[in-house]
């Protein structure tokens, strides 16, 4: 197991312009509903593998406390010039261990697709419960077998001025792996550098995660399907879960 995901470091100024504050902005309402509604004015907010941040401050300026997690240098330095007044983590999410002081935790834009094995999920979930209070809850999305069906294919690129980045995505169903293969052009300093980065997602059933989210301690599982569910147009099977974490004994 890795130390962290040194992976996105390279890919977190591209995050940054072009996903990372689309996504928090069209996900907002959805956590508005399913999270926040059900938190106390000035709870604490766990942004698990927080990216760019954009998220964590929008979070930040309605009163929440938050705290963002990542296991990206690169995407951390970006997300503390995105939200200055956010307490920031550098940690795994496969093995980070914070005091149980959280009311909510939130994991947003298929982050835990990127773990790659049950064990290391199951790792997740248990760090998470540690870290909640009772009744906390824990919500999270994440691309199904129907999403990569759907949506993990062909190519996309984006053309700027001072940037090229061409996407190419795709799906093993018997591999039950996502892959998007991006290229990188950026202009720095008059000069054009190339970066090459494949980041992999692992597809699991709804019964896998169930299943791991009750062996970490969690009760209370519902799941909700982000298009025909929620009206998230455009993301066809991506399913947010949400768990509570009951009392201590």
């Amino acid at each position: 197991m890795s130390e962290r995901y040194e992976d996105y470091d390279a890919f977190a100024w591209f995050y940054n312009r072009y996903w990372g504050g689309t996504f928090a902005s069209r996900f907002l309402a959805v956590i508005e509903q399913l999270l926040l509604s059900h938190l106390p004015p000035e709870a604490r907010i766990l942004d698990l593998c927080c990216g760019t941040g954009q998220l964590a401050g929008v979070l930040h300026a309605q009163g929440f406390r938050v705290t963002g997690l990542d296991g990206s240098e690169a995407m951390l330095a970006l997300a503390r010039a995105n939200a200055p007044g956010v307490e920031f983590v550098a940690a795994d999410a496969r093995r980070f261990l914070l005091p149980a002081a959280y009311h909510g935790v939130l994991s947003t834009f298929d982050s835990l697709n990127h773990i790659m094995s049950l064990d290391e999920l199951t790792a997740v979930f248990r760090n998470v419960h540690a870290a909640l209070l009772d009744g906390g809850r824990f919500l999270f999305d994440l691309n199904m077998e129907g999403g990569y069906r759907a949506r993990w294919r062909g190519s996309v690129a984006f053309v700027e001025e001072d940037n090229v980045c061409a996407v190419r995505a795709r799906f093993d169903p018997d591999e039950r792996v996502g892959r998007n293969e991006i290229t990188m052009f950026r202009l720095e300093g008059g000069v054009w550098r190339r970066s090459d980065v494949t980041l992999v997602q692992r597809c699991y059933t709804e019964a896998e995660v169930r299943g791991v989210l009750g062996e970490a301690g969690f009760g209370e599982i519902s799941t909700r399907e982000a298009e025909r569910d929620l009206g998230m147009t455009g993301n066809v099977g991506r399913t947010l879960f949400l768990a509570r974490r009951a009392a201590r004994h």
